[in-house]
């Protein structure tokens, strides 16, 4: 079974699929960005796990220690996304997916592995009740409901950083943090672009382009994150529907 699956690494980056978004002829520039991101991250110990096959089968994880997200911990793996989509759900994809990144995980000496989870699971968040059958647990939380969920092997605990649990900014105009770290990040920000540009409202785009800048971020963040009228609203991408909604308000 496991000969199904394959790591992405700088060699075979190149001509694999990055599941999100599956082009066969023209390149879609936000994977494109994500490949680019994602050759450096393969050298810091970044896993990209996927099934041989086309479709949305995967798991992508990191030492927490260079995952872009204000998270603190030693020794622990972040887990960013945990994905089974479609014709290939109920086959026991993910569960294979997630024992692979827990054998891994115990095969370096880790201290555990980690992900970022809500009170009310959230769309662009991996499946947190899936994780809790493993073990993992809520170690932290936010006043507005984020958690972090952390499977420890020897009683250590990560932590959210103290900056991250701010969630708010001074800027009361709509604020957007963003890295390359998801394919679907490029037609979001142009969306938002387009919608604020149509709408004749007043915008922030804020690229989170190195390790230091994802680190101390005012915010929960897993590759996306919005502020309106200084406060933190949300780790979902928005379609054009729920941004005006946000900025009627």
């Amino acid at each position: 079974m496991e000969d199904q699956f394959l790591n992405l690494t700088e060699e075979n980056l190149d001509r694999e699929h990055l599941c999100c978004i599956i082009r066969s002829k023209k390149p879609h520039p936000g994977v494109e960005t994500k490949r680019v991101w994602l050759r450096e991250r393969l050298r810091e110990g970044h896993v990209f796990r996927k099934l041989d096959a086309k479709g949305v089968v995967f798991i992508e994880y990191a030492p927490l220690e260079t995952a872009w997200v204000p998270v603190d911990g030693d020794n622990y793996l972040y887990i960013y996304c945990l994905w089974v989509t479609g014709e290939f759900k109920g086959k026991g994809y993910g569960r294979q997916l997630m024992e692979y990144c827990l054998a891994d995980a115990r095969a370096k000496g880790k201290s555990g592995v980690c992900m970022l989870g809500a009170e009310k699971q959230k769309a662009w968040l991996s499946d947190q009740a899936f994780a809790e059958k493993y073990g993992f647990e809520t170690v932290d939380i936010t006043s507005d409901g984020y958690r972090l969920l952390a499977l420890s092997f020897d009683g250590t605990k990560p932590c959210f950083a103290e900056n991250a649990k701010r969630q708010a900014i001074e800027p009361e105009e709509l604020t957007i943090y963003y890295s390359s770290q998801c394919p679907y990040i490029h037609q979001s920000v142009e969306l938002v672009r387009k919608t604020c540009e149509e709408l004749e409202t007043p915008y922030t785009l804020v690229s989170v382009d190195t390790l230091e800048k994802a680190k101390s971020l005012p915010c929960v963040f897993n590759n996306w994150a919005v502020f309106y009228r200084g406060k933190f609203v949300t780790v979902n991408l928005l379609d054009a529907a729920a941004l005006k909604r946000l900025l009627k308000k």
